[in-house]
């Protein structure tokens, strides 16, 4: 889909930061402090950038006093199945136009797309950028016959201002909007997304602070902000890529299960399957036994939808939608595949118990 838009040929000589500060355009998520510094509020880690400094992501920089940010590209554009996203309460079976940028907050060494978050800090990453519109992704979703539009594939955070004008554009067109984020927020960045964002998928990658240090962040700022997408209503779905040895331990997703059903037990918590990639090599991959188990626990700590991903066939009813109440199969999938969809509108056709999410029909929409 990228071979519609134009590449950025004549920019492609130079280094790649030289490449994207040339479409990078002023910030609207930032403050001004003394002796002209800014203060970015776009994710957690609210970099203080002093004059032609960059901030953590590297896409985002002082230019004369000013916070200059990426707008103007897209360096991933892909149709694909909305849960994939993975959202399984959002429309099932729908469409998903998802564009990324480049660049990321944090620097995971299992990240599965490392070539387009890592292209500013791995000279062995870097997706080719192509320029386009805003206007255009709003128009080509509609064209696809998308329903939703995400932005995905890079950290989403740091590229906040230019979702904000996809989805400014795109939300007249009927289209809902999503974000798959790492979650490393702030409340202005949220309080910012709230008007134009739907749904929102956050990464709960360890609750140990120790794990989410090694990845550049902290565990802190993720429960902050999952609390905080459900204060503003956002739909929020959670994802745990279940890592051995990093993540696994059953006091670990314990902890993880209960603090989400804490906050809502409507949250759909998918628990998915780790292969080896990028920089992390040595662990083993994650069977559908192990899997199983950490979706036992998650129903246990009383969340009502609990999935497991990444190994599809192999994992039984943790694949699957049930209705809470009376267990009746709502939603058989295979994989990204909706093989069955039973939803009276926003209900169990057995016993009429509300299924929380963002549904068709009579009495469905947004429901925490």
């Amino acid at each position: 889909m990228l071979a519609t838009l134009r590449p950025m040929v004549e920019l492609a000589a130079g280094p790649l930061g030289q490449a994207l500060d040339v479409l990078a355009r002023p910030g609207e998520l930032w403050v001004t402090e003394a002796d002209g510094r800014v203060r970015c509020v776009a994710c957690g880690h609210r970099c203080l950038l002093g004059p032609s400094r960059r901030g953590i992501c590297q896409v985002r920089f002082n230019h004369d006093g000013q916070l200059m940010v990426p707008s103007g590209y897209v360096g991933a554009l892909q149709c694909d199945p909305v849960e994939k996203k993975p959202f399984f309460h959002v429309l099932p079976g729908a469409t998903a136009l998802t564009f990324g940028m480049l660049g990321c907050d944090l620097h995971c060494a299992y990240c599965q797309n490392w070539i387009t978050s890592q292209a500013l800090r791995d000279p062995a990453a870097g997706a080719a950028p192509a320029e386009v519109r805003p206007e255009q992704l709003a128009q080509l979703a509609a064209q696809q016959g998308a329903r939703i539009i995400a932005s995905s594939y890079n950290e989403p955070l740091i590229t906040a201002e230019w979702a904000h004008e996809v989805f400014r554009l795109a939300r007249p067109l009927g289209l809902r909007t999503a974000f798959v984020s790492n979650g490393n927020a702030t409340p202005e960045v949220l309080d910012y997304l709230r008007p134009l964002v739907d749904c929102y998928k956050v990464d709960l990658k360890s609750m140990r602070d120790r794990a989410y240090r090694q990845l550049g962040g902290m565990l802190r700022n993720i429960l902050d902000t999952l609390t905080q997408l459900v204060a503003l209503g956002f739909w929020v779905e959670v994802v745990t890529l279940v890592i051995p040895d990093f993540n696994d331990s059953p006091a670990e997703l314990h902890d993880a299960a209960r603090f989400l059903a804490q906050l809502s037990p409507d949250i759909p918590w998918h628990l998915t399957a780790f292969h080896a990639d990028y920089k992390m090599r040595a662990a083993s991959d994650t069977t559908a036994e192990m899997l199983a188990a950490a979706c036992e626990i998650g129903r246990a700590a009383g969340l009502r939808y609990v999935y497991a991903g990444n190994l599809p066939g192999q994992t039984g009813r943790w694949e699957h939608t049930y209705c809470p109440h009376c267990d009746e199969l709502l939603i058989e999938r295979r994989g990204f595949l909706v093989l069955r969809n039973t939803l009276a509108g926003n209900g169990c056709p057995r016993c009429g118990t509300a299924i929380a999410g963002v549904w068709e029909g009579p009495g469905s929409g947004l429901a925490a």
